[in-house]
């Protein structure tokens, strides 16, 4: 019985505790909208978490956008917004991953449904927004955050160097390349000097 309550206890102080790291509604959207491009913020959809830290809908869209909010669980502070062409995929990866998938594995499986035509990938190119700052850069009360940092993501199933003109690496800072060519996760490297 006192082991029952000891875990019991633990469950509800754990509980407890991470719902409190979760920032509100309106914090979650205002920051998972920093990611998108100004003209596609308002009609955007968003997902968060939460306050039991399920990931959920938080707003729905009117336009081509989605965007995520930062994770109250992983270290820093990232949020990310994407065309919805790439829905399929992300979803499938958030799947994966809860089933505990490694990276390889993930990926090895949405190469194989994606080659299938199980999983459904955009066909004519699809981009990807990631904002991320430092933790200290960021209030998870107010939703404040500073010197951060965007980079983008063109994903091009299937592509390769030959198809594209691009390089396998950049020859120059923020040049554009392509990663992973040639397979269901091809896309165009975007990372802009830091100032």
């Amino acid at each position: 019985m006192k082991t029952y309550l000891s875990v019991f206890g633990l469950l509800l102080i754990s509980n407890f505790c991470f719902s409190q790291t979760i920032p509100s509604k309106e914090v979650q959207i205002k920051t998972a909208l920093m990611a998108a491009p100004d003209e596609k913020k308002e009609g955007a959809m968003v997902y968060g978490y939460d306050s039991n830290g399920d990931f959920i809908v938080l707003r729905n869209g009117s336009n081509e956008m989605i965007c995520i909010t930062d994770d109250p669980n992983s270290p820093g502070f990232s949020v990310s917004s994407y065309q919805k062409g790439l829905e399929p995929f992300m979803e499938r990866g958030r799947v994966l991953k809860k089933e505990g998938k490694t990276f390889q594995e993930i990926f090895d499986m949405r190469e194989a449904e994606a080659k299938s035509g199980k999983l459904k990938m955009p066909e004519e190119g699809a981009t990807l927004f990631v904002l991320t700052a430092d933790a200290e850069n960021y209030d998870s009360s107010t939703g404040d955050v500073s010197d951060t940092y965007l980079r983008y993501v063109v994903y091009l199933p299937w592509a390769t160097s030959e198809s594209t003109g691009l390089p396998l690496k950049p020859s120059a800072p923020g040049m554009p390349w392509i990663m992973d060519p040639g397979t269901h996760r091809a896309h165009i490297m975007i990372t802009p000097p830091r100032n």
